[in-house]
């Protein structure tokens, strides 16, 4: 992204996830996890292959489900009861809304996301189902609309590889979360320099590959903004749905979707 404005890259991806909050094509392979337009039976199948269980796909409101994820952030949050977790680009909703049935009436769940379609379309899934400790808010990741030490546990879900300003994202994170906090992520990590002639590919990067991070950088960044006991661990049979994203790139000889954890001290 070096040779990208930071605003530039947000149009890019904002207008990239805004076709996909209405159902338009966006330029993916139909049945890809990197867009929305895959047939409902099309995006349960993704969601099942990035490890969500069929209970937790039935539970959802339909519509919150876009298959736009690489992972399942909830099997790694061990969510409990009462906690306030955030969602970074929260999407339609699909993980805020499998994140409210872990933390009950007593928790509560903030979802944040800088495209106004995807907003409007999770607060329509809410109002729909009657979700009560959801809420969905417009801002920008590195950006959050979200008080200091006000939040148990941050997840994201195939997002953070978007942001132009990584280090920015995770100093948000620790200002947000409480003494204890923890973030539990889903997200698309580099295991190889990629190509030059990728990077600056706005097509690549909405399709969450070429702003993937290398291991070491990530780890530098969360551990520069305050997090303690970083985890980061690729997903190696992930190579395999990453292939569809953009069939022909061979991007998934780079990239790798891995789950990030940490907390903070």
């Amino acid at each position: 992204m070096a040779g990208l404005d930071h605003d530039e890259v947000k149009d890019a991806v904002r207008s990239h996830y805004a076709q996909a909050a209405q159902g338009s094509s966006c330029g993916c392979a139909p049945s890809t996890s990197c867009c929305g337009g895959a047939s409902t039976t099309d995006v349960d199948e993704i969601s099942r292959q990035l490890g969500y269980a069929v209970d937790e796909l039935a539970a959802v409101p339909e519509g919150a489900n876009l298959g736009l994820g690489c992972g399942n952030p909830q099997a790694i949050a061990a969510l409990q009861p009462g906690e306030v977790v955030l969602d970074l680009g929260s999407g339609a909703g699909f993980d805020c809304f499998l994140a409210a049935r872990s933390v009950g009436e007593a928790g509560s769940v903030i979802g944040v996301d800088m495209t106004p379609d995807m907003v409007s379309k999770a607060r329509a899934n809410a109002s729909a189902s009657e979700y009560t400790n959801v809420e969905f808010r417009l801002g920008e990741i590195e950006h959050l609309p979200v008080a200091d030490d006000s939040v148990d546990v941050l997840i994201s879900n195939c997002v953070i590889n978007l942001s132009p300003d990584k280090p920015a994202v995770f100093r948000e994170a620790w200002r947000v979360l409480r003494p204890g906090g923890r973030l539990a992520i889903s997200d698309v990590v580099a295991t190889a320099p990629l190509p030059e002639s990728v990077l600056d590919d706005l097509r690549l990067l909405s399709a969450c590959l070429s702003g993937a991070a290398e291991i070491k950088v990530l780890e530098s960044m969360m551990a520069e903004a305050g997090f303690a006991r970083i985890d980061i661990q690729p997903l190696e049979g992930s190579s395999e749905f990453i292939r569809d994203w953009v069939p022909g790139s061979r991007l998934e000889e780079y990239v790798r979707s891995a789950s990030i954890q940490a907390v903070k001290p």
